[in-house]
């Protein structure tokens, strides 16, 4: 990432992750197709209810996968093998703290969560016992999740492509062997999922195992080191606290849409894994932006970072417009495939369509903010989302439900969640803009590159050892 054009190298690197991210949203989309098709909409609805609490509990994971990436991209710039080799060490480290605590807590507050959130006693047991096994495997989940990210921080998206390809066939294969022979229902769905990830964890760690060209893997650095599994913390925990407040919103707005019973919910369920493969192109180039500052920074060419960052959010730009054309055009095709019931393809499009123009926006938001995170700016992305979320989103969502009340309707209309959603993200689109442009990330560098002196007496050293 650090030589050729950078739109090509930019490029190059996103549409091998852009297809992983694809194959990896596969596993609740199909997830919820299964059950869909073979259970029933509240099935459906059962699956979605569960999935904001899960994304609240992998924000442990999330944490770390960013830090790991900032870390390993700006060391493998700077050509520091023994630097690379800690960091990767202590991901493992902090992978097996954090699959433990995500275990226990999430069997524990499983189903105390979902009475929280109002789930219907209709879909109230079925919800719990799609957690709690999903939770039992969180080991598979954190280990692909967060070295996958190792692996993008490496540069090479083309393996972790690779494993989500035959982890979601797996996934496939296993949700209608559970569902359709063994009539599991969403107990079966959850136990494809975390036998489909352990698959992939695994061929990760092989392929990490490949690599000792780049850095060195093993138990000896696995021991925990504060420099490196501190300051893995440091620069994940704002990304982690990010990603909780995302979570926490949905958690809470998610309380407000189970008020509109089970229809809503399924159709908010329908609009979410549609809205999931929307996103995807944002956050893969938002992570490749990442990557290549992170590079770039490490190498000590700033000019480069921000022709590179130019170049992106053009592409960026360009691939969320064509997501929002497809969505205004086949979207009622797409809501299809969830459910053969009418009314609730009608219900989810029209979520969908006022969703549709803010895909464009946070293209921007995720390739700037991509940016500053690369360059070890991971605290202006997260007091950006604070102020989009509870200062914006959710206190709109509420204040929108409830000012729409009527006779017709009297708990208010359920697409005043989505407006609020937009008018947030439009807001953040300027506030993230506005950030950029200010460049106080600029100074953020973990790692200055080595000068060529310094590179001349690594090489006669690594000689002489030899």
């Amino acid at each position: 990432m650090t030589v050729g054009t950078p739109w090509k190298q930019i490029l190059v690197f996103t549409m091998p992750m852009l297809l992983g991210n694809i194959a990896q949203q596969l596993y609740s989309t199909v997830d919820s197709v299964v059950v869909g098709r073979y259970v029933g909409d509240n099935a459906l609805a059962a699956v979605g209810s569960a999935a904001p609490i899960i994304n609240l509990l992998l924000v442990l994971f999330i944490g770390v996968s960013m830090g790991a990436t900032i870390m390993v991209s700006q060391f493998l710039g700077a050509r520091d093998r023994d630097s690379l080799s800690w960091t990767i060490g202590n991901c493992v480290l902090l992978i097996l703290i954090t699959a433990v605590i995500m275990t226990v807590a999430g069997v524990i507050i499983a189903r105390p969560m979902l009475e929280l959130l109002r789930t219907p006693e209709s879909i109230l047991d079925w919800s719990a016992s799609y957690l709690r096994i999903i939770f039992l495997g969180s080991i598979g989940m954190g280990f692909f999740n967060i070295l996958s990210g190792v692996l993008r921080g490496l540069g090479d998206s083309v393996s972790a492509l690779i494993y989500l390809v035959v982890a979601s066939v797996l996934n496939i294969v296993l949700d209608i062997f559970f569902v359709a022979n063994l009539d599991m229902g969403v107990s079966g769905v959850a136990l494809a999922t975390i036998i489909a990830q352990g698959i992939s964890a695994l061929l990760c760690i092989n392929r990490l195992r490949k690599m000792r060209d780049v850095f060195d893997f093993g138990l000896r650095y696995c021991r925990w080191q504060r420099r490196f599994a501190g300051r893995i913390i440091r620069l994940g925990l704002p990304s982690g606290v990010t990603q909780a407040i995302f979570s926490m919103s949905i958690v809470l707005v998610q309380s407000i849409t189970n008020s509109f019973g089970e229809q809503v919910i399924a159709a908010n369920v329908i609009l979410q894994r549609v809205d999931g493969f929307a996103m995807l192109p944002n956050f893969s180039f938002g992570t490749a932006m990442t990557t290549y500052a992170g590079q770039n920074v490490g190498a000590g060419d700033q000019r480069r970072v921000e022709q590179g960052s130019r170049q992106g959010l053009l592409l960026a730009v360009i691939a969320s417009s064509l997501i929002t054309a497809v969505i205004l055009l086949f979207g009622r095709n797409l809501m299809a495939i969830f459910t053969t019931t009418e009314e609730l393809v009608a219900l989810s499009y029209h979520f969908m369509t006022i969703l549709a123009f803010g895909y464009i926006v946070m293209a921007v938001i995720q390739t700037l903010l991509g940016v500053m995170r690369g360059a070890g700016d991971t605290m202006t992305p997260m007091w950006l989302s604070i102020v989009q979320t509870f200062a914006l989103r959710l206190p709109l969502a509420y204040i929108m439900v409830w000012l729409s009340r009527s006779e017709e309707n009297p708990i208010g209309r359920p697409e005043m969640i989505f407006w609020s959603l937009l008018i947030a993200w439009i807001i953040g689109g300027i506030a993230t803009v506005v950030f950029y442009r200010l460049g106080r990330w600029k100074n953020k560098g973990l790692v200055q590159a080595k000068t060529a002196a310094e590179e001349q007496v690594q090489e006669e050293t690594e000689n002489a050892a030899l």
